[in-house]
């Protein structure tokens, strides 16, 4: 983490190439690095608040900030219309998380160690919901793929708000689950004594401007998305399913390959199977409900968005299955990532 720390020099050069008009390549790359310390500040901010304010509110505020980098970016996307690059960052963080987040875990803890086990009975209730989300994003698809057009008048309309509302109320069951009524099942909360680095008013302060730093790069990112997808030759399917949640997550990606190193696989796993959850029943919905201050956006994903995130699910459901793993596992979960990112490289 230290080392990503070095990029947060990209913070004024990104603005000098944003006011200075030049290539928006080098404005959206500048700006793409320096997102990722940023995230990685916040996330270490949110921790050190928890440490004050107790594992439930900590827990609550882990969840409501964990993905707020993707958020951040998809808002800005929202506002300028690229619905599709948005559908697509949530189609890809919840891959990203579940086979390349995952996957590299296993790889690096398992070249470490020959066998790694995790909370069984944890991962099960994570891995069904993961499982009701996708049913959940797949069956408003299917429905407007197979109906014809012609019978579709302008009431569904409201479907994906509809659908949006149950996600977020699952979501917000599934915390009540999983911090009040059924927190036996995940255990101890990875306590033991933890020292604060921070004071509190610190780590609000950096909170907060790293959040305000986040959302103006975001715009500088999503603002040269367009030119700079054409003067690479990139589609903007593979820049928002496979390089914006790997700008989202890179902070949280090493924090899962690090406690795979260090045996912790529970955490690994929780870190990759929690935060696509984050992404399907909190992120997706609330971009929705955003959506209604622009242009309405709908939660109809196309047909290969939705085989990807429900390969990837199965896969998550599959390795959940023994509580254990292995690094064999884990190429087979990041082999699979880069069929996927292929696919969506040459559409």
């Amino acid at each position: 983490m230290k080392y990503l720390r070095y990029l947060l020099i990209l913070i004024p050069v990104s603005i000098v190439f944003e006011f200075m008009h030049l290539s928006p390549t080098l404005v959206f790359v500048t700006s793409a690095l320096a997102i990722i310390p940023l995230a990685g500040l916040m996330g270490e901010a949110t921790e050190e608040i928890s440490v004050y304010s107790g594992p439930r509110i900590g827990g609550f505020l882990n969840a409501t900030f964990g993905n707020a980098t993707e958020l951040i970016i998809a808002f800005f996307a929202l506002k300028e219309g690229l619905f599709e690059v948005v559908k697509a960052s949530i189609v890809g963080s919840v891959i990203g998380n579940i086979l390349l987040v995952l996957g590299a875990s296993m790889i690096f803890g398992g070249c470490k160690f020959k066998t790694q086990s995790f909370n069984k009975k944890a991962v099960e209730v994570s891995s069904s919901m993961l499982l009701f989300s996708v049913i959940g994003l797949s069956i408003p698809a299917i429905f407007t793929h197979t109906v014809k057009v012609d019978l579709l008048t302008s009431k569904y309309e409201s479907l994906s708000i509809a659908v949006a509302l149950i996600m977020f109320l699952i979501y917000i069951l599934g915390l009540y689950f999983s911090f009040f009524t059924h927190k036996d099942i995940y255990g101890s909360e990875h306590k033991g004594e933890v020292q604060s680095k921070w004071s509190l008013k610190k780590s609000i302060l950096v909170l907060i401007i790293a959040t305000l730093c986040i959302a103006i790069e975001s715009e500088f990112l999503v603002g040269s998305v367009e030119a700079m997808t054409k003067a690479i030759g990139f589609s903007s399917f593979f820049v928002g399913i496979i390089i914006i949640p790997i700008i989202g997550n890179a902070a949280e990606h090493s924090t899962a390959v690090i406690m795979a190193l260090k045996n912790k696989m529970d955490v690994a796993v929780e870190i990759a199977i929690g935060s696509s959850l984050q992404i399907i029943l909190f992120v997706a919905p609330i971009l929705i409900f955003l959506s209604l201050l622009f242009k309405p956006m709908s939660i109809i994903f196309n047909e290969f968005e939705l085989v990807a995130l429900i390969v990837s699910v199965i896969i998550a459901n599959r390795v959940a299955s023994d509580g254990e793993s292995n690094w064999l596992e884990g190429v087979q979960l990041i082999a699979v990532y880069i069929i996927i990112a292929i696919c969506f490289l040459i559409l």
